[in-house]
């Protein structure tokens, strides 16, 4: 086998920004984020990600950045001025293609059209809005800030600022029935966005919501329930012409988030800020980076060092062809058998892929990639462990 780049790469290529402050912690949230109720010195911290920028650019030089993401806790209770700053550092250290994806997320309580106006002529140009509920006592139970008019406020401002936007909702929420959910995602189809995430509420540990399901004070939806939820957000969206492109993401066709794309399709990506995490291919070698997750420590560290990484492992060629499963498969398009074998060294057992046809849970497409079926999806686990036998 060939140990050329081009064998390596897909020539995908973006950078993810993590802010991680939040006005406050949501009980379901195992992301890096952290409250400061003093506030926080945006300057401090603005040249921390400036110097860590430079650091990474250092490692890949001459790329073309087709996505930016601003992820967090809440990048909207960034000033503009801040955003503009990254981008424009961004711009000075790659090439910005001219059909560059730039992202913001957005808690609709931080929404005021100033700001988004700001974002806009900062360069950002597509808004992701963590709505999370259509009903009060569910966002209420979830934590947000926001009222539901708060939410729909946002939304009719996002889609009058940027060309492109998302809103997120959570399902199978405790005590959600399958009426409650038909008519909320119904009301929520009809907001006119082109782009929908839709996420089942999962309870992961070091949250407060894991402690309360453990003392029995969470009535989530047993395996059935969850099941028909699932089914009936696919039956409601692929009817509204919002198919899903990955298991919780909908969108109608070209309006597929592209950062998030690049991150299925197994591409490259720079992770600024703490606690952000990167796929980089240096000499051909691709390395999985971790920085430091709390924001002082983190900002410490790239004083001292130049950047705030906590990690920095080399993947062997078997790790990088199961990531390339794990986060191909999530597709409907599917993975390139090609590329897995590009990136492991072998092929895919057909012994594997006969079994798993029989059983209705992959097919193959038309080019030849091979793309988990919609039943397949619920056991998508059990169906990646197979095919990396």
């Amino acid at each position: 086998m060939s140990d050329s780049p081009s064998d390596r790469s897909n020539g995908l290529f973006g950078i993810y920004v993590h802010w991680p402050f939040c006005a406050a912690k949501c009980p379901y949230c195992d992301f890096n984020s952290h409250v400061r109720q003093g506030g926080i010195d945006e300057v401090y911290f603005l040249d921390a990600y400036l110097k860590e920028l430079a650091h990474f650019a250092a490692l890949t030089p001459d790329k073309n950045v087709q996505s930016i993401f601003f992820g967090g806790g809440t990048p909207s209770l960034m000033d503009p001025k801040t955003a503009e700053a990254i981008l424009d550092a961004i711009a000075g250290h790659w090439t910005i293609d001219a059909n560059a994806e730039i992202t913001l997320e957005a808690n609709p309580t931080s929404v005021e059209a100033e700001r988004f106006r700001g974002y806009r002529q900062a360069g950002v140009n597509r808004v992701s809005l963590g709505v999370q509920s259509l009903r009060e006592e569910p966002l209420k139970r979830l934590g947000r800030l926001h009222s539901v008019s708060e939410a729909k406020l946002a939304v009719g401002i996002a889609q009058s600022i940027f060309e492109r936007m998302s809103f997120d909702l959570i399902y199978a929420r405790p005590e959600q029935s399958l009426g409650d959910w038909k008519g909320e995602l119904q009301e929520a189809i009809g907001m006119g966005s082109e782009h929908l995430s839709l996420y089942q509420l999962t309870i992961e540990q070091g949250t407060r919501y894991f402690d309360l399901f453990n003392q029995g004070k969470l009535n989530m939806p047993d395996a059935d329930l969850s099941a028909d939820l699932y089914q009936l957000t696919q039956d409601l969206t692929e009817a509204a012409g919002l198919p899903a492109y990955e298991i919780s993401n909908h969108a109608r066709p070209g309006e597929e988030s592209r950062h998030n794309l690049l991150y299925w399709r197994y591409g490259e990506y720079v992770g600024i800020g703490a606690g952000a995490h990167g796929r980089l291919l240096i000499d051909n070698v691709r390395h999985a980076t971790a920085t430091e997750k709390l924001p002082e420590n983190w900002a410490e560290l790239v004083g001292a060092n130049g950047s705030g990484l906590v990690t920095d492992d080399r993947l062997t060629w078997e790790e990088e062809s199961d990531e390339y499963l794990v986060m191909g498969l999530r597709l409907r398009e599917g993975i390139d058998p090609k590329r897995y074998a590009q990136l492991s060294g072998r092929e895919l057992q057909q012994k594997q892929i006969d079994e798993l046809r029989a059983l209705g849970f992959v097919e193959y497409l038309k080019n030849g990639n091979i793309r988990v079926t919609p039943a397949g999806w619920p056991v998508l686990d059990a169906v990646v462990a197979d095919l990396a036998m």
